[in-house]
This record gives C-alpha cells, sequence and structure tokens, in this order.
C-alpha cells in the first residue's frame, strides 16, 4: 500500500508547547491512545468526553512505512490504555510499548494469525463487525477498572455501541441472504474483504494483483490482462477500489470497469473525516446494498 506522508516538521509540529506542563500532564482524565483513527473512533464511542482519545495515525498515512515522533513516544508513555489492530498491522507501536503498558491487541483478543490462509488471514480487522464488538467490549472493561467512577458511564455507551453495531451485522446478513453466494468482486487491495466475505461476496481478485497494490509493486503484464479480463467479462458484482492507494494500473482497471458498466464502489483504509466508526461502516454497507440493488 502506499500514501504519500506528510512532511515531518508538519508531524512534529503539534508536539512544541510552551514552558510548563503540557494539557496532557495538566488533564486528569483517563488516556488512550490508538494506532490509527479507527481505533481512536471506537474509544471515543464508549468514553466520550471523560476520556482523552489520541490517535496516532489519521488521514493518508501508510503504517507500514511510519516512523515514530517524540509526541507519539510520549502519548505512548503516559496512556492508560493503548488500543492496536496488532497482526503485524501497526508494529511501529512495538518499539514504544512499556513492560506495564495496558495494550487492547486486537488481533490476540481473537486469536489472528496473520499466516492463516486466505480471509482468515486478513489483517484489515476494523472491517469486521463482530470483531470490532469484542473490541468495544474490552475496552469499555479495562476504563471501568482505570474509572470505577465512570463505569456506568462507559456501560451505557458501550450499550449504544453495540445496539448500533447489531443493526449493521443484521443489515449485513440480511444482504447476504439475499446475495447469490457466487457473486464475485473484484478489490484493488483486500482492505474490505472481512466486510465483503461477510455479504455473501466471493473475491475473484488474482492474488497476486492485489498483493503487488499494497506492496507499492508494479503488477504483471500478464496479471494486469487477467483482471482487465475479469472487468469485461460481465461477471462482477463491482470492484472495490481503494482511492488511497491508486496508480496508474488500478486507475487503469477503474477505467475498464466503468467502460464495461461495472459499478466502483469505493473503500477506504483510514476514517474518513467527519464520519465515526460506526457511520462510516454503515455507509459501506449502504453503498454495496445500492449497488447490488437491494432495499
Amino acid at each position: 500500500m502506499r500514501f504519500l506522508l506528510l512532511p515531518a516538521l508538519a508531524l512534529l509540529a503539534p508536539a512544541l508547547v510552551a514552558c510548563g506542563a503540557s494539557p496532557a500532564e495538566s488533564d486528569p482524565r483517563p488516556s488512550v491512545v490508538a494506532s490509527t483513527d479507527v481505533y481512536a473512533s471506537v474509544a471515543t464511542a464508549i468514553g466520550g468526553d471523560r476520556i482523552r482519545v489520541t490517535s496516532i495515525l489519521s488521514g493518508d498515512r501508510d503504517p507500514h512505512e511510519y516512523q515514530a515522533s517524540a509526541r507519539d513516544l510520549l502519548a505512548v508513555s503516559r496512556a492508560d490504555v493503548v488500543i492496536r489492530n496488532g497482526g503485524g498491522y501497526d508494529s511501529f507501536l512495538d518499539p514504544m510499548l512499556q513492560v506495564d503498558t495496558d495494550v487492547l491487541d486486537t488481533a490476540a483478543l481473537i486469536g489472528f494469525d496473520p499466516e492463516s490462509e486466505g480471509i482468515a488471514g486478513n489483517e484489515h480487522l476494523w472491517y469486521a463487525l463482530p470483531v470490532m464488538g469484542g473490541v468495544a467490549d474490552a475496552l469499555a472493561e479495562q476504563l471501568a477498572d482505570i474509572d470505577p467512577s465512570g463505569a456506568e458511564l462507559y456501560r451505557d455507551n458501550l450499550l449504544a455501541f453495540d445496539s448500533r453495531l447489531a443493526e449493521l451485522e443484521g443489515r449485513v446478513a440480511a444482504l447476504s441472504e439475499e446475495e447469490d453466494p457466487a457473486s464475485g468482486v473484484l478489490v484493488t487491495e483486500p482492505v474490505p474483504l472481512h466486510l465483503l466475505a461477510d455479504l455473501g461476496l466471493e473475491d475473484r481478485t488474482p492474488p497476486q494483483f492485489s498483493q503487488a497494490v499494497e506492496e507499492d509493486g508494479d503488477v504483471a503484464p500478464q496479471v494486469l490482462a487477467s483482471v482487465l479480463h475479469l472487468v469485461r467479462g460481465g461477471r462482477l458484482a463491482f470492484l472495490a477500489y481503494n482511492p488511497q492507494t491508486a496508480t496508474a494500473q488500478t486507475e487503469q482497471v477503474r477505467g475498464a470497469a466503468e467502460a464495461a458498466g461495472l459499478p466502483v464502489v469505493e473503500f477506504t483504509e483510514t476514517l474518513p473525516a467527519g464520519l465515526t466508526y460506526l457511520d462510516w461502516m454503515s455507509a459501506n454497507i449502504e453503498h454495496v446494498a445500492s449497488v447490488l440493488g437491494a432495499d
């Protein structure tokens, strides 16, 4: 995967504060540091204003290329809880964690093995709604232990989160029953595959194609030719396109899809500006429903 990294000065500027106590030092609220804005959104949904949430990565920044700043090191050292995806996805956190750091590791929570074959080894765990429900449950419990006087608030927020999540899971289940299990999709990157599988859609992407895009490499001509053949074959439901990792070759595939009348549904890896995690997943689900012609 390839993103444009922000200049180092832009990353470090917020850390430059005047002499005296920093806002973090003077803020008595429990501190949660999340590896990405996706997990930060879940933390905010559970803790609300009672906690202080910091996201290390947000927007179009690549976790595989990211190097920690002094500000990140300080935030992690002061965190009451650190939330990470795990499974090798956000390993930039590894050197920042201390022996006594309280870490909520999503991959460890579900026993995820990145060496597993197929969808079972897909590290983009936030596209699996039940997994994120487990993260929210675990976080509410950890926050209640850290801040017992806020336990009722955390439980209430968790109930609201779980209720909305259950609605989304019900929508996914209903769509999967309507959809032909043999319906196929093509993806430019494996980011949304957990959600697409739950929707009853089969990934027909040549693995060499999505792997090359994810690793910021060139797609071999014969692989690209096979992808274009699939696009023009009329047997796919849609093309799942990640605009954050667009290349000349993925744009060629998108152009071929549009020319062939194959719908294109965009899925990003990080949280779009102005959306919560639940709003984002709801929008993704409804985009698919619209393309499939489902009610």
